[in-house]
């Protein structure tokens, strides 16, 4: 039975599965330990693929936190990753596994794993936002990822809006300006607190515009979303519904399907789908 091994490559921890039959049978967990250099983390990472493969594998996914070249698979400014400006990481892990590695920013690898995996494999075209310390985002058309030049279409967090950009009122920095965390607040709204509900009425209102931007952009048949704020969705869902009353083509939100990730993994399983 063929193998693919998915990689989920962070600034803390390098998460690493093994995919059969799209079933995960197998993950470890290693310290990435960014602050020793690129150097030492690119060696986890060696290390992590010689654990997982087996006879069987066949090629590698590797999602990571920033920009990619995915054609080439050159990583570029990984912010948590120290020295990792420039690293041409497809082409040094092939040469040493010699087999296919595909590499794209850990967004693109939430749309590919909702394509493959999860809710998306009932839509030709939608958008996959993670909602965590950012705003991330990637594309589907026509069930495949949107090709584009520097991996950077989705990034709908990157907006201008208000005083900054739109990651600042629909990511945890929105919670944090509220001196507490997304968490707290979401415990606090499930136990009827007034404070926290409005809080969440407030953020509802912040994520109707991104997805008035997602559909004014692409109009897809939905938008799934992921990501640690994703578990409040039932907090801000009907609230952000009624922002969207407004909207100028009524239709294109009538139509849309607005949707909570039900997958597990997803890191290890948006990396491995990019092996499809």
């Amino acid at each position: 039975m063929k193998h693919i091994i998915g990689i989920d490559l962070g600034g803390t921890t390098i998460k690493g599965g093994v995919i059969e039959s799209k079933n995960l049978i197998k993950q470890i967990v290693q310290n990435t330990e960014a602050n020793k250099g690129g150097e030492t983390t690119l060696n986890h990472l060696k290390e992590v693929i010689r654990k997982l493969r087996t006879a069987e594998t066949k090629a590698v996914g590797i999602g990571v936190p920033s920009v990619v070249d995915s054609e080439r698979g050159i990583v570029y400014h990984v912010q948590n990753i120290r020295d990792w400006e420039e690293i041409h990481l497809k082409s040094i892990l092939e040469k040493e596994f010699d087999m296919p590695v595909f590499i794209n920013n850990d967004a693109n690898c939430f749309a590919m794993g909702e394509r493959i995996y999860g809710l998306g494999q009932n839509f030709e075209n939608f958008v996959g936002i993670t909602l965590g310390t950012g705003v991330g985002g990637g594309i589907i058309q026509k069930g495949k990822l949107l090709s584009d030049m520097n991996c950077g279409s989705g990034e709908y967090g990157e907006m201008p809006y208000l005083d900054g950009i739109l990651e600042d009122y629909c990511g945890s920095f929105f919670f944090t300006k509220k001196n507490s965390n997304g968490y707290d607040i979401m415990q606090r709204a499930e136990k009827d607190d007034n404070k926290a509900i409005e809080i969440f009425d407030e953020y509802s209102k912040h994520m109707a515009i991104l997805v008035k931007m997602i559909v004014l952009s692409v109009d897809p048949q939905a938008i799934i979303f992921g990501g640690a704020i994703s578990n409040s969705f039932h907090l801000f869902e009907k609230k952000m519904y009624d922002n969207l009353t407004d909207f100028p083509f009524p239709n294109s939100i009538r139509n849309l399907k607005i949707l909570k990730s039900k997958l597990q993994n997803i890191g290890i399983l948006g990396a491995s789908a990019l092996c499809y």
